[in-house]
């Protein structure tokens, strides 16, 4: 009888579990400072645009303008921050950091997908490349602004790396948050918690499957930031390729790992990511530095490694892992990322490595040339909704 009964619960799982629209009124999120809670009509951002519940600007450029829309799933959004001394984070006027959002579908698969947000962005960042897709799935869905927001995130902290180790804290914290709150709202624990992110997200995606498996079955990440104390990382590849691109010099460019096919994406990649990504990285891992971007020379900065050491990645993944990367990354380059990490992780068995040819960081630029580039977030939602 016992027997029947747990096959019975799973088969329950599997189906989908339908929660009245009136259930639930006082789920808390724990550990939460202050949230709200809202019974919408639309969790993704064809509703969620209209009743004020996303912030387009967080996720402005992230995804191609062919991707297709979902709509129409009704259910509850809770959005909140734990508490957290930083105000970096603007949205909803709280002017708070480690906001986040929980997305809970009155019709639910079982499962949830946790997320951290990409670049220096905040908790929306993921709506429409994740959130919108997983939920027409019928997963719960979970983001967090990582704890700290914007070009000058750095200033977050005390010590060298303050900042970016928060990241990791602020996706562990809302992890746990999040798998209570479903168990708490469904009345069930979730069967199945993926980590799934992009650029730092999918970053956050390697550093959780390495450090905290027990709280993931398993993790998808597209172009996730190598971080790794000997090299390759940021500071090894792009102050190469400014100077090479300062000096009209494409070989040094391609030298720093570049595909010498993605050429007519360097004068945006350095107006826009090159130098900024260099100077805030610095001024967060190795803050004494004065020197331009273009001098970086990361062998010569003990204290950057020091710092480096705080956050890096070592591929001792202990969850199954999906990587997806593009050729034509032109701010990660894929030979210094995750043709690295995919060398790091093959020895556990657990990694699965998607190479695409074309593929840029992002996938904004896909409109731009659409005979050029390849768009990755489908690749990458197709990866979530089916491992390999």
């Amino acid at each position: 009888m016992r027997r029947l009964l747990s096959l019975l619960t799973a088969t329950v799982l599997l189906a989908g579990v339908t929660v009245p629209a009136e259930a639930h009124r006082a789920v808390r999120v724990p550990g939460a400072e202050y949230q709200q809670v809202a019974h919408l009509d639309d969790l993704t951002t064809a509703g969620t645009v209209a009743s004020g519940h996303t912030n387009p600007a967080d996720y402005a450029g992230l995804t191609h303008a062919g991707l297709p829309q979902q709509s129409g799933v009704p259910g509850v959004q809770i959005d909140g921050y734990f508490p957290d001394n930083s105000h970096t984070n603007t949205n909803h006027g709280w002017n708070h950091d480690s906001q986040f959002v929980i997305r809970l579908p009155r019709t639910w698969n079982g499962g949830l997908v946790v997320s951290g947000s990409p670049g220096v962005r905040a908790q929306y960042a993921n709506d429409k490349a994740i959130s919108d897709y997983v939920l027409s799935l019928g997963y719960a869905y979970a983001a967090t602004d990582k704890g700290n927001t914007g070009a000058a995130f750095y200033t977050d902290g005390l010590r060298p790396g303050d900042a970016i180790v928060e990241w990791n804290v602020r996706t562990t914290q809302l992890a746990r948050a999040a798998r209570a709150t479903v168990s708490q709202y469904y009345g069930h624990a979730a069967r199945e918690v993926i980590a799934a992110g992009l650029s730092n997200g999918g970053y956050l995606v390697r550093w959780q499957l390495e450090n905290h498996p027990e709280l993931f079955t398993r993790g998808v990440d597209l172009e996730g930031t190598l971080w790794t104390v000997k090299g390759p990382n940021l500071f090894t590849y792009l102050p190469q390729a400014i100077k090479g691109y300062e000096q009209h010099d494409p070989a040094a460019i391609v030298a720093a790992g570049f595909d010498p096919r993605s050429d007519f994406l360097w004068d945006y990649h350095y107006t826009v990511y090159w130098k900024l990504t260099q100077r805030i990285y610095a001024a967060e891992l190795d803050p004494t530095y004065t020197g331009t971007e273009a001098d970086y020379n990361y062998a010569q900065r003990p204290e950057a490694h020091k710092a480096i050491r705080r956050i890096a990645l070592t591929g001792n993944i202990r969850r199954p892992l999906i990587t997806i990367h593009g050729t034509y990354d032109s701010l990660l380059p894929i030979a210094q990322d995750s043709d690295v990490y995919a060398q790091l992780a093959k020895h556990t068995g657990l990694h699965t490595y998607q190479r695409v040819e074309a593929g840029n960081h992002v996938d904004g630029l896909v409109d731009a040339y659409p005979d050029q580039l390849v768009p990755l977030v489908p690749l990458f939602q197709r990866a979530i909704k089916t491992p390999s």
